[in-house]
């Protein structure tokens, strides 16, 4: 039975004084009118009288109208709005207003069966964040709650809970406020009346960048602020396109799957030179730059709305105004702002554009059913293809493409909506000059005219020739490949259990084998950029002309269907600017392939442990990959929402982008921990004999700590350009980790420096990397700093306090001596990958 607000109960006693008939005089009325009011509120009471009107009109008994009110009061719940949760409260079906009353708190149950957390804004009727995108909630259990410890979790019958917040230490003096800004923030008031901010929304954008909400890089914490689109207008996955703040150039740039499209010109007196002055007039930019941060932000210097959304076609809009059309960028033109990356194809004209009408069709060309394509994925394949001059998205959510033809559709307002390709460029008169002779010009126009006429002929008989001979080929190719593999789509193939739920809430992106097949060229032998443990890597470029990272795993490779789902659902959780991105995943029957962003530098041991590469890896490049490597594991293991611990940092697995900026990579055995948990144990012992820790590698357990010393052992490669391993013979039975040891502990540190550098570097900073490292390796965890130490010791040039006891595994020594058996021993550039399974005493 339904609990009955006693306050309800006890206000019958006076709506029966006030209507039982009796005589009483208006001020004792007024008196218990008043009563209402503090019981109920002034909204309550506006129904109260409602029930009572029907009451008189329709003769009900008061019985009756208690009935009608009980009822309203237990299931229509109009509570004091509040903007803040204290450590206890708990948000369920209600809602935190912000005082403003501009911005609420809620579940919103955005498509069928799913409930997000997100901001409101009222004025606008326009969510404004999102925080929980990657794992909606049952709409009938979800819950945002702060304990009494200061964590901040949503939580429901579907899924894990979703850790917000979690401090280091239990705490109980926070609250958890949205603020008239629309910043859902954390905070921890202390005793002195000051409060730290310890968790914000605002660090969290989606779609919309609000006022004060920030775009860049913190430096402290290597977190990125960045806006992403949906994935179509109706499906709110993460889309393709972002919004982001490029500090060197200071300009706002729109990246398409990594591929700068736009960018907004230099920040000169508070203007952008490719956003419309009339979109900038009530904008205030402020640009920081600092050792904390590079950021960007805005202001209004009024009270209305503004909101800068970054739409799934990559357009900028306030709100419902579109501000910047970076759907007109198509990689040959650089008009507004747009960048090029691509020839215009040979079919296509200058000024070639889509537009959107209305219409009907009389028939189509074919249709692709890839719910992964989207709006600008349509277009893409449409314009790349000289028969296709219009296209319509397939299915009600906006995915899939149906493509036609010039010719085939009749425009009509009741029609559906669609594209088509349109000159939008008008033609130019040429004025000739009027000082020739008539008929000079006359025969001049004459000849003119003969000679284009019998080029263009002899042209277009040779294109005509030279397009047939191509689709010919293309034909002949697509066939032979077909016959090698079915059309299924992908994702029809998979048969991992329970990996379909990721891909349907699309959270990666499935790319069809055909597609694989067409972008590595059939996985040829000059498209292999390398073999490695798990198998072969290949170079492939899609048809939007983006380049890929082709892992293709071996079908005798360790790495099954575990380690394959645990590095997809891991990585496309992780954003960070030193780990490298996946775009998606592919299986089809005993394939399993994963798609990365290409990185044009390879892999760091490439360059490091090369006498003649590494001589381009300078001093302040070498330190750059340090600090990048240790911003990427401190993000790993504090600052993601879930700690993560990568179990095979090495040398091979950094991998170098255009700028020799380093991201860590294969994630595939990786492990996952709330915040709270800090050790585990296996049986199972994966990683690379060399960077493995002491605990780890002789008795399973491992921590954030054994990624440090994976990190010391690299840090000290990096300064010595050697392998761990390089120094093992007869003579001489230290490793590295020992000789830089022995070095240390004999005042000649210095001495481990890579003779490529020919002495050019930063002496200081040479002895403090040393220090790091030899503090990495030390034999006990306890003894190891940790990842926000480290960052900390780095960047500091204050001096480290502590100094290396001694490091583990100080003399070569063969693990594999019978204490250890060993399952699967793989030999990849002279490294010993091992994967040992048992461990007995």
């Amino acid at each position: 039975m339904p609990r009955v607000n006693v306050n309800t109960l006890n206000a019958k006693g006076v709506i029966r004084s006030l209507y039982s008939g009796k005589q009483i005089g208006w001020r004792k009325k007024r008196k218990r009118v008043l009563k209402l009011v503090t019981t109920f509120g002034i909204a309550n009471l506006h129904i109260l009288l409602v029930l009572l009107y029907l009451k008189n009109a329709m003769k009900l008994k008061l019985e009756n109208l208690m009935y009608m009110w009980l009822w309203w009061s237990i299931n229509v719940h109009f509570k004091a709005k509040s903007d803040s949760l204290k450590p206890g409260d708990r948000l369920i079906d209600s809602k935190l207003y912000s005082q403003n009353r501009r911005y609420y708190l809620a579940f919103n149950q955005t498509s069928v069966g799913n409930d997000y957390l997100v901001v409101w804004n009222e004025n606008m009727d326009e969510i404004v964040w999102i925080g929980n995108v990657n794992q909606p909630v049952d709409p009938k259990s979800a819950v945002l709650s702060l304990n009494q410890s200061g964590v901040l979790k949503i939580e429901s019958q579907r899924g894990k809970p979703i850790i917000l917040y979690s401090p280091p230490q239990p705490i109980n003096n926070t609250v958890a406020t949205l603020l008239d800004t629309g910043n859902f923030a954390l905070q921890q008031f202390h005793s002195n009346g000051t409060n730290t901010t310890l968790w914000q929304s605002f660090d969290y954008p989606y779609d919309i960048l609000l006022p004060t909400m920030k775009l860049g890089v913190n430096h402290k914490t290597g977190h990125n602020w960045f806006l992403v689109s949906y994935f179509t207008v109706s499906v709110i996955s993460p889309g393709s396109f972002s919004l982001e703040w490029e500090p060197i150039g200071q300009e706002l740039v729109i990246r398409r799957s990594g591929q700068v499209s736009w960018r907004s010109g230099k920040l000169r007196n508070n203007r952008f030179e490719q956003i419309p002055e009339d979109a900038q007039q009530m904008l205030n930019y402020t640009v920081v730059s600092n050792g904390d941060e590079n950021s960007f932000s805005f202001t209004t210097t009024n009270d209305e709305d503004v909101g800068l959304l970054i739409s799934n076609t990559g357009n900028i809009k306030n709100y419902n105004i579109t501000i910047v059309r970076a759907d007109m960028c198509y990689g040959y033109n650089n008009h507004g702002g747009c960048q090029t990356w691509q020839e215009i194809p040979k079919c296509r004209n200058p000024g070639d554009l889509f537009e959107g009408i209305n219409g009907h069709f009389n028939y189509d060309l074919w249709s692709e059913t890839n719910t992964n394509y989207r709006t600008s994925d349509c277009q893409d394949i449409c314009w790349s293809n000289c028969s296709c001059t219009g296209f319509k998205e397939l299915f009600p959510n906006g995915t899939g493409c149906t493509f036609f033809s010039e010719g085939v559709y009749t425009p009509g307002s009741d029609g559906e909506q669609f594209y088509i390709l349109k000159n939008q460029v008008p033609n130019i008169d040429n004025h000739s000059s009027k000082s020739q002779s008539p008929g000079t010009i006359k025969w001049i126009w004459i000849s003119a005219v003969i000679a284009c006429s019998l080029l263009t002929i002899c042209l277009s008989v040779v294109c005509f020739s030279l397009k047939k001979l191509k689709y010919a080929l293309q034909e002949k190719k697509g066939k032979e490949m077909m016959m090698e593999i079915p059309t299924s789509k992908c994702n029809e193939s998979l048969t991992i259990e329970g990996f379909e739920d990721d891909i349907e809430k699309g959270h990666l992106k499935v790319f069809t084998y055909t597609s694989i097949m067409m972008a590595t060229n059939g996985f040829s032998s000059e498209n292999k950029l390398g073999q490695g443990g798990f198998g072969p890597v290949y170079k492939g470029i899609l048809l939007t002309g983006q380049e890929i990272a082709v892992k293709r795993l071996s079908k005798t490779s360790a790495q099954g269907n575990v380690e394959f789902k645990n590095e997809v659902t891991l990585i496309c959780e992780l954003q960070h600017m030193n780990l490298v991105q996946l775009l998606g995943c592919c299986i089809h029957e005993e394939e399993k392939i994963l798609i990365y962003e290409y990185m044009p530098n390879k892999s760091l041991d490439f360059h490091l442990f090369d006498s003649t590469r590494s001589k381009l890896l300078d001093w302040k490049t070498r330190f750059n990959i340090v600090e990048g490597i240790s911003q990427g594991l401190l993000y790993l293991h504090k600052y993601s929402r879930l700690k993560v611990i990568h179990r095979d940092l090495k040398a091979s697995n950094i991998l170098l982008d255009e700028n020799m900026n380093p991201k860590i990579s294969d994630f595939g055995m990786a492990r996952m921990f709330t915040q709270q948990e800090s050790v585990s144990n296996t049986s199972r012992i994966v990683g690379t004999y060399g960077y493995m820790s002491p605990e780890y590698a002789m008795e399973g357990a491992f921590s954030t700590k054994s990624d440090v010393f994976s990190f010391g052992v690299l840090l000290l490669e990096i300064v010595s350009g050697r392998r761990n391993t390089s120094f093992y013979d007869v003579d001489h039975p230290l490793n590295l980790i020992g000789h830089a040891w022995e070095l240390w502990k004999g005042g000649v540190c210095l001495e481990l420096a890579d003779p490529s550098l020919n002495e050019s570097f930063d002496p200081d900073e040479v002895q403090r990397c040393i220090h790091v490292g030899l503090l990495c390796v030390e034999h006990y965890a306890n003894d190891r700093p940790t990842m926000s130490e480290i960052v900390s010791m780095l960047t500091n040039k204050s001096t480290i306090a502590s100094l290396p006891r001694g490091p583990a595994f100080y003399v070569q020594r063969n693990i594999f001596d019978g204490k250890l058996s060993s399952r699967e021993l793989y030999s990849t550039t002279d490294e010993i990958t091992a994967s040992m399974e048992t461990y007995s005493k």
